[in-house]
């Protein structure tokens, strides 16, 4: 059993998927007395997602507090941010310290690109996945996976997916019955099993 709360960080950047943030927060939301969220970016200014809608940060990436779980979405904004060398070495060395990493969709190219996911297996949206591949030559990626869990490190594949992976992280920390009592709440069907995954021959 996890000690509570769990502190989660939540990276955010010009560009980022609105639903690889807004659907794992909503569904860590559910559960204020488990989970405390930061929102982690360059300042405090709003920063616009790849939609258009702004999220304003709760602290920044120099002040971040340590944290038990680090999520990092993706979007279109990962294409020039895997180009970035100081955000790149911030994410490596935070990352670094956090017991649990994990990405949704694109993020992993940024995970990869910070050598957080150096040896290991992982997934990414299929729509992106050759250029992810591009940006992590030592990692290696299922086709096959609506998520995939190596050891400390979780990655899920495109957008929706994410908030797949955050149930399945709320059961991996607090139990199944809690995660299905959430995913209840918000009226939403759990895709549990992390290998099926009807969208990896969608293209």
């Amino acid at each position: 059993m996890y000690q509570k709360p769990i502190q989660v960080g939540m990276v955010l950047f010009r560009g980022f998927e609105l639903l690889d943030v807004t659907g794992p927060l909503d569904i860590l939301g559910y559960l204020p007395e488990a989970f405390v969220i930061s929102l982690i970016g360059p300042d405090l200014q709003p920063i616009a997602s790849a939609q258009g809608v702004s999220i304003l940060p709760t602290t920044t990436m120099s002040k971040a507090p340590r944290v038990d779980l680090l999520m990092v979405p993706g979007g279109l904004g990962t294409r020039q941010l895997v180009n970035d060398e100081a955000f790149i070495d911030w994410l490596g060395a935070y990352g670094s310290g956090a017991p649990l990493v994990a990405s949704i969709c694109t993020g992993a190219a940024l995970l990869a690109r910070a050598h957080l996911l150096d040896g290991y297996r992982a997934t990414t949206n299929k729509r992106a996945m050759a250029w992810v591949k591009d940006q992590a030559p030592t990692v290696v990626f299922e086709p096959n996976a609506r998520w995939v869990v190596d050891r400390d490190r979780w990655t899920s594949s495109g957008v929706a997916a994410g908030m797949d992976m955050t149930l399945a992280l709320v059961a991996q920390y607090l139990g199944e019955t809690q995660a299905r009592e959430v995913a209840s709440a918000i009226e939403y069907q759990w895709s549990d099993d992390p290998d099926h995954d009807p969208f990896a021959n969608a293209n």
